[in-house]
Formats: structure tokens, C-alpha cells, sequence
């Protein structure tokens, strides 16, 4: 009901002295200084006592309360108190109502709470603390899209879920503003600020009129940190057919640089309407002047008074910021201090208390298991049929090595690179996609589609300020974690060697638009790529079926070749495997772990940092003496050669083993099993044995005797059967049948009888003698360089001389055995007859003579062969 005033004399008041008198009376009554009148929000001020009490009253069945999170705010100086929405809705139904529906309404109400609750405890804090006392609210029960996000939810309390692709710095921002009118000088304080900066609208003062003329007082007005994050939606709620959506978010106070690009999080707050400032500076129709084309008849429109549209966009003001994986109760494989191992992200302890009694029994469960490396293998990538040295590879690479840092700063890597390399539909993807889902901080990305600045970073200009900011890509958004990069072969040149810097450095170092910077990209790299012509061709080195440059091979700590093998059993039980998952029998793809279990032991497995003991850094160094040993130069059939670099992968290896022992020294076993990692990935991948039949007598006799022997064979084969009695059973025999060899010739008879044939001599099989293909190499590069070297000294150089000079670089390692200087005898001479016949690397330089053998003849190396 409205007010009724009551009647008033304003008679006499145009003029003369009851005017005066009234004038005289209004300046007495009067205080040029008093606060403005601010009217009352009552509900606003039954939410601020409930929230109060609220804080005061409330515990948790576990004894959780407020109080102590107060008293640990001051001690540590802050600002806010983070609530769990869930402890609302439990404490006071009626609170938790008002909230849903009118959070942005009742903020500055919830603060006003918090003061109160604070000075009931630490009046002295309040007073003496320049901070405004925030409230942080999270767990809300429903998570939202990005997309869902709507005009009807403004003001609503709301959570969501996506991705952070850009921040920004962070700037102060005026809370509440101080004026001084520019006329009577009187201040005006507490000016709220809404969304933009909000001067007052007139002076409080009644003998001003003052309503533009302001100043700002910054020594007393109120400032918070502010930041601004864009926020895009995650991939897997993106419709088909559709771009993602992205929207600006607003972070105040202490929820400032709690996520950075790349974070997967979950942001709580209100939506709310700004001006869009930004469309104003957009390019468009240029301002028209107002009087250009005034014809008398008035001006029509905004558009011809020069205005342009004025428009809203949407923003998320956020009151909390947590990571994905702590409300899906997911847990984090890889902290966010990774290149500090003491940090408290780190350690095993506090580590071991974020898990409940129940989870930590069930890693120590884990770690006592008997066949614990094979049932961790297992559980990697359950879908997927056999590839138990890749699935082996991967694990370690989501356990890392230890990162470290030297006394000059330097920064060795701790994360493990995996390339798989092999023929289609052998799961490469797969184990990409299993990866991505398995961490929550990975991006998956293909190479083909993929540009340098799409997988470092870009320098883009920011449509609102105008400024150049720095756009994360790929590996920036996969920092603390793992990218997955498909099709890597298909990369562009320039491509990849912009991730030469990130791959090893992790570091992606920029110089544009004014801007110099280097930003981390701690990031695993797991690639695929697929040969060049298709399938794998085990003839060819590795380097000549797949286009990758030979310092991103060298990049890759391990290297892993799956092949697509005819094999009737195999192929049954990957068939067999196959129907099983189609068919959901979960019971026959079970595996040892669960993801969740394999989550958390390997997050408390890289806590642990294992120490290298001084019996496993001479197993390092005699692991890494074969190694460089069993490198292969000539035509190189190995990935790379043998570098420091495969050394540190064999560290990195080493204490990855370490860590899934949860051991807390490399032990020598660690180091084999890396050293059989690497071995098996960079050496013994597309090298096959080379087999020598041995022909007993008349070895090294050359070329021409084996040819002579099979004329006489053929010429045996040629003469006609012997006469014997006719058999009618028997098949008429043509002209071109042909005898068995042992038969007695027995005259000319007719063809076309033939005699019953003695019973065939049982043939003594020839031995053989097989050596692996790098020694194979060696002893053949050696040959070509040797008569090379010679062929350019003008020194001939002949089949016999040849073997006497390899003979005496053996002498050494022969000694006095006969029977070891016949067998490398024999072998050479095996080596030298294939690099003639098979190979054409070795050429005869003249014809032979009468009565020469082709151990007399020079030899040469073909001018086409190129020794490297």
C-alpha cells in the first residue's frame, strides 16, 4: 500500500519571507558530508544472517567445519573460503534455494556473511587486512555445457565444463570506486562497480549538480586481481556436424592463475550480460556525420545518425575453479610440478594421503603382486590383441623418467617419446585413443592436418584490446602430459622441425609481433606413422620406408615396428579376440588392473624419484659400450646410429622401471630390460639372418666351379633313360623326361621304355651356416672399403688376397685355433661369393685366363655402390 503524505501549506512559498524561512530551515537539516542514503535489500540481509550461521553452525560427519578453514585462511593471509555447495543443500534448504536462484543478487550479501562470521573470530584480521573476503563455491550437483549455456540462465549459480585454451595476465580491476566531484570536491565512496567502469550519476551534495565531472581516488578505492580465461568446450560434447563453442571467463582473487591452457576444469559461478565493447572497434560501415545529409525532414535511424549497433555478449563470472579429474574422482597421472622433484605435488607422502585407507592398501596390494611388470603390461590397452613390446613401451611412457635440472639450470628431459611405426589395421590408433582417454591433460591430434603453429603456438591479435597474445597449441596444451600425434609421417618438413626444440628442450621458443618468449611444452610425444609405400617392406631400411628425418628418429627414445603376419593360429586368436569385444563379453577382455587402479598407482609410482647406484652406472656404461659396438655403418639397416641420446633414453628407461617397481634405486635388472627395449626397438627391427649352405668339398673354388657343377648336372639329366622292360601302368614318357640322376646309363635304348628305377641314394643334407645381418654388414662394408681404398692406391686386389687380409684383422681375436681361422676362412669366402653373385657390390675387373681360377681374378667395387 502506498504511503499517503499529509497535506502540506506551500502557500506564500514563490515568495517573500516564509520562503526564506524555508530555505533557512533545509540548510540547517542538511550534512553535506553524510553518507548517501542506500536503500535495503531485507532478503539480501536474511541470506547474509543464514550464510552466517550457516558458517558458524555447521560440521561434517567426518568433523569437518569452517572454523578451522578460516583459521587456516588468515594464517596463510587469504582471502577466500571455498564451500561446498553439498554442505548447503544439507544445512539449510531454504539458503540453498535462494542461491540457485538468485546468486548473483545475494553475492555481495554472501561476502557480507563472511566479514561477519570473520570479525566473530579475528576482528583484527578484517580490520587490518586490505584484502575484500571472497566466497568460493563448488560441487554443484549437475555440470552444464558449454553450449547449454542460455539467457535463462543468467544469474543462476551454474557449473561448467571445458576446456582452457587461452589466458590472459593478470590486471587489476576496480571493485569498488572512491569519487571526488570535480566541482564541490565532496567524495563519494563504495561505488559499485558494474561489469565496466560506473562513475556515480549525480552528486550527493544538494548544492551541487555536478553529474560528470568525477575523479577517481585509487588510494581509496578497493582493487582485485582479475584475469579473464577462454574456455571451450570439451570434444566429446561436441554434436556432429558442428564447430565447438568457446566463451570468456572472468577469475577474481584467488582463483587467479589456478588454470592454464590446456587445463581440462570445471568452473562454478553466474552468467552474465556485458556490453560488447570489442564490436564497436570490429570492422564495419564507417560513422556517417549526422548533418551530412540532412535534408529538413529529420534524421531516420541509428544508422544515419552514424551509430553503430549497439550489442551483449555473454560471459561466465566463476567463483571456483577445479581440475576435471578431482569431481569425476579421476586421478591425475602426471602433477603439475614436474620439474621439481621436491615440491609438494611430488612427494610420495602427501601423495599417499589424497587416497583413502582402501586405495592405498589396494597399491600395496598391487606392488606385491608376483607377476607385477606383466599384469600392469596387460592392463594396458585390454581391447587390443598381442603387441606386448609396444603396450610395454607405452606403459613406461606414462611413467616417465626423472626430471632433472644441473647446476647451470639446464634441464634434462624426464619424459619418454614413443614412434610406432608398421602396416595398416595393426591397432596403431588404438593405442592413441587409449591414451588420450586415459589421461585427462592429452591431446590427440593428426599430422596431416596439423601445421607448425597448430602444434607449437601462434601469435594471434585479441579482437577486444587489440593486443598481440599467444595462442597454445598442440604440445602447450599437452603440457604435464602426453600428445598423441597420428599420421605422423604425413607432417610437413617445416612441420616437423618445429617440434625438434619441443621434443628435446621441451621448451617452443617464440619471436613474433614484438613478442619473445619461451614456453614449456613438457610434454610425452606417442606417434604413429605408416610406411611409405603401404605396407612394411622388410627389405628396406627403416629410413627408407618411413619420411622422417634422421633428428626426429633420433628424438624417439623408443621405436616400435608392427608387422601384419600370415600366421593361421595368430591370425584364429586375434579373430577370436575381436568377436569377443564386438560381442561385449567383457569376461574375455578382463584385465589384470582396473583403469582406476592403474590411474592411481602410477600417479603414486611417479612421485617416487629412484637413484642411479654406482654398480648400475657401470651396467649403464658397458650396456651403451654394445650398443656403440653393434652400431652398423655401409648401408645402415639400423633406425639411426648410436647416440648419447639413445644413452640418456636408457636412463630415462631405467628409472621408469624403477618407479612401476616403486623402488627407489635403479637396480642392474632395470638396465637390462631397458637395454633389451632399446636394442630390440632401434637395432633387431627389420634385420633378418643371413644363411650360407655349406657345399662340402670345392668351397671357395668361385664362381665358375659352382657353374661347371651344374652343367655336368644338366648334361647328366639330358642323356636317355635306360632299356628295361615295359610297364603298362606306367605313363608314356615324352621326349623331355627326364631320368633320376643316379640311374647307370645303360647304352642307347629306346626312349620310350623305361626299366624300373633302383631305389634312390638318401642325399646327406647340407649344412648351414647362419650369421646375423650386422655381422653380415660389417664383414661387407669392410671388404668395400678395403678394395675401395686400394682401387684408389692403383693396388690390385684379388679373391685370395682379399680373404688373407680379412684373415689377418681376425688374427687377434682368432689366436692359434685352427679350427676358428678355417671356419672365418670358409665364412669370408661365403661373404665374398654372395657380394658377386647376389649383391653386385663386388665386380670382376679383367676375364679369367686359361688355367685361372676366380680367386686370381682383381676385383673391384661397382662405381654405383656408395660407401657411407
Amino acid at each position: 500500500m502506498a504511503e499517503v503524505l499529509p497535506p502540506q501549506n506551500n502557500a506564500g512559498l514563490p515568495g517573500g519571507a516564509p520562503q526564506m524561512q524555508y530555505q533557512q530551515v533545509r540548510d540547517e537539516r542538511v550534512d553535506v558530508d553524510a553518507p548517501a542514503h542506500i536503500s535495503v535489500d531485507p532478503a539480501g540481509q536474511l541470506v547474509a544472517s543464514m550464510f552466517e550461521e550457516f558458517l558458524t553452525n555447521y560440521e561434517a560427519q567426518d568433523g569437518y567445519n569452517y572454523t578451522n578453514q578460516l583459521h587456516k585462511m588468515v594464517s596463510r593471509d587469504g582471502s577466500t573460503l571455498f564451500i561446498d555447495f553439498s554442505h548447503i543443500s544439507d544445512f539449510d534448504f531454504e539458503l540453498k534455494e535462494a542461491l540457485e536462484m538468485e546468486f548473483y543478487r545475494f553475492t555481495p550479501f554472501l561476502r557480507q556473511g563472511l566479514t561477519q562470521f570473520t570479525k566473530s573470530l579475528h576482528p583484527t584480521y578484517v580490520e587490518s587486512s586490505s584484502n575484500q573476503l571472497f566466497v568460493s563455491i563448488y560441487n554443484l550437483p549437475e555440470i552444464m555445457a558449454v553450449r547449454s549455456l542460455r539467457t535463462d540462465k543468467i544469474g543462476h549459480i551454474c557449473s561448467v565444463m571445458g576446456t582452457v585454451t587461452r589466458t590472459s595476465d593478470v590486471r587489476p580491476e576496480l571493485l569498488t570506486g572512491c569519487f571526488r566531484c570535480g566541482k564541490c570536491g565532496h567524495t563519494l565512496s563504495d561505488v559499485e562497480q558494474q561489469f565496466c567502469y560506473t562513475q556515480p550519476t549525480m552528486c550527493t551534495n544538494p548544492r551541487c549538480d555536478n553529474r560528470n565531472d568525477w575523479s577517481l581516488e585509487t588510494n581509496e578505492s578497493t582493487f582485485v586481481d582479475w584475469q579473464r580465461l577462454r574456455v571451450q568446450e570439451n570434444s566429446d560434447e561436441i554434436p556432429p556436424g558442428s564447430m565447438p563453442r568457446s566463451i570468456d571467463v572472468i577469475v577474481r582473487g584467488e582463483v587467479v592463475e589456478k588454470a592454464k591452457a590446456g587445463d581440462k576444469c570445471v568452473l562454478t559461478g553466474f552468467l552474465a550480460v556485458v556490453a560488447d565493447s570489442g564490436g564497436l572497434s570490429r570492422a564495419g560501415e564507417a560513422a556517417v556525420s549526422s548533418r551530412a545529409n540532412f535534408t529538413g525532414d529529420g534524421v531516420g535511424g541509428l544508422k544515419s545518425m552514424g551509430v553503430k549497433e549497439l550489442t551483449y555478449k555473454t560471459c561466465f563470472v566463476a567463483s571456483s575453479i577445479l581440475p576435471f579429474e578431482s569431481r569425476s574422482a579421476l586421478s591425475n597421472v602426471r602433477p603439475e610440478d614436474v620439474m621439481d622433484p621436491n615440491s609438494s605435488a611430488n612427494r610420495a607422502e602427501d601423495i599417499a594421503r589424497e587416497f583413502s585407507p582402501e586405495e592405498r592398501e589396494d597399491i600395496r596390494r598391487m606392488r606385491g603382486s608376483p607377476d607385477l611388470y606383466n599384469n600392469l603390461v596387460n592392463s594396458i590397452a585390454p581391447n587390443v590383441f598381442g603387441h606386448q613390446e609396444v603396450k610395454r613401451g607405452v606403459l613406461l611412457m606414462l611413467l616417465g623418467g626423472v626430471h632433472k635440472t644441473t647446476q647451470e639450470g639446464i634441464k634434462l628431459r624426464g619424459d619418454i617419446n614413443v614412434c610406432v611405426v608398421g602396416d595398416p589395421s595393426t591397432a596403431k590408433s588404438q593405442f592413441l585413443k587409449y591414451v588420450h582417454t586415459f589421461l585427462p591433460r592429452c591431446v590427440y591430434t593428426s599430422g596431416r592436418a596439423s601445421s607448425a603453429a597448430g602444434l607449437t603456438a601462434s601469435v594471434m591479435r585479441d579482437n577486444e584490446t587489440g593486443e598481440y597474445v599467444v595462442e597454445a597449441g598442440a604440445l602447450m596444451l599437452a603440457d604435464n602430459g602426453i600428445c598423441c600425434i597420428d599420421e605422423f609421417d604425413k607432417m610437413d618438413q617445416g612441420d616437423q622441425v618445429a617440434i625438434h626444440e619441443a621434443m628435446e628442450q621441451q621448451t617452443i621458443s617464440i619471436t613474433k609481433a614484438g613478442i619473445t618468449a619461451t614456453l614449456n611444452a613438457r610434454a610425452s610425444i606417442l606417434a604413429a606413422a605408416n610406411p611409405i609405400f603401404g605396407r612394411y617392406d622388410r627389405g628396406k631400411t627403416l629410413k627408407a620406408n618411413i619420411a622422417l628425418s634422421a633428428p626426429i628418429l633420433s628424438r624417439f627414445d623408443l621405436f616400435f615396428v608392427v608387422l601384419d603376419e600370415m600366421d593361421d593360429l595368430n591370425d584364429f586368436r586375434i579373430a577370436q579376440h575381436i568377436i569377443d569385444v564386438h560381442c561385449k563379453k567383457e569376461t574375455q577382455v578382463e584385465p589384470p588392473f582396473q583403469q582406476e587402479q592403474l590411474k592411481r598407482y602410477i600417479r603414486f609410482a611417479r612421485s617416487l624419484n629412484p637413484r642411479i647406484t654406482s654398480e648400475s652406472q657401470d651396467r649403464l656404461v658397458e650396456c651403451y659400450r654394445m650398443l656403440r659396438q653393434g652400431d652398423t655403418l655401409g648401408r645402415n639397416r639400423t633406425a639411426y646410429r648410436i647416440t648419447v641420446r639413445q644413452l640418456e633414453s636408457m636412463i630415462r628407461l631405467s628409472e621408469a622401471l624403477a618407479r612401476l617397481h616403486c623402488d627407489d634405486e635403479v637396480k642392474p635388472a632395470y638396465i637390462d630390460e631397458a637395454f633389451r627395449l632399446l636394442k630390440k626397438s632401434i637395432i633387431h627391427v627389420d634385420t633378418e639372418d643371413v644363411t650360407f649352405e655349406e657345399e662340402g668339398e670345392g668351397e671357395g673354388e668361385g664362381v665358375e666351379g659352382d657353374e661347371g657343377k651344374k652343367e655336368e648336372e644338366a648334361g647328366s639329366r639330358e642323356e636317355p633313360a635306360p632299356l628295361g622292360e615295359f610297364d603298362p601302368n606306367a605313363p608314356t614318357p615324352t621326349a623331355t623326361t627326364e631320368a633320376p640322376d643316379d640311374q647307370e646309363n645303360s647304352g642307347s635304348g629306346a626312349a620310350n621304355v623305361i626299366q624300373p628305377a633302383a631305389p634312390p641314394q638318401p642325399k646327406k643334407k647340407a649344412a648351414k651356416m647362419k650369421i646375423t645381418f650386422e655381422i653380415y654388414q660389417q664383414i661387407s662394408t669392410a671388404f668395400a672399403t678395403m678394395i675401395r681404398r686400394k682401387e684408389d692406391a692403383g693396388v690390385t686386389v684379388t679373391w685370395k688376397s682379399a680373404i688373407e687380409w680379412f684373415l689377418e684383422t681376425k688374427e687377434s681375436d682368432i689366436g692359434g685355433d685352427v679350427e676358428e681361422l678355417e671356419k672365418m676362412r670358409r665364412l669370408a669366402n661365403k661373404v665374398i661369393k654372395k657380394l658377386i653373385k647376389s649383391d653386385g657390390i663386388l665386380v670382376f675387373l679383367a676375364e679369367a685366363e686359361d688355367g685361372e681360377g676366380d680367386t686370381d681374378r682383381p676385383l673391384g667395387v661397382h662405381p654405383n655402390y656408395a660407401i657411407e
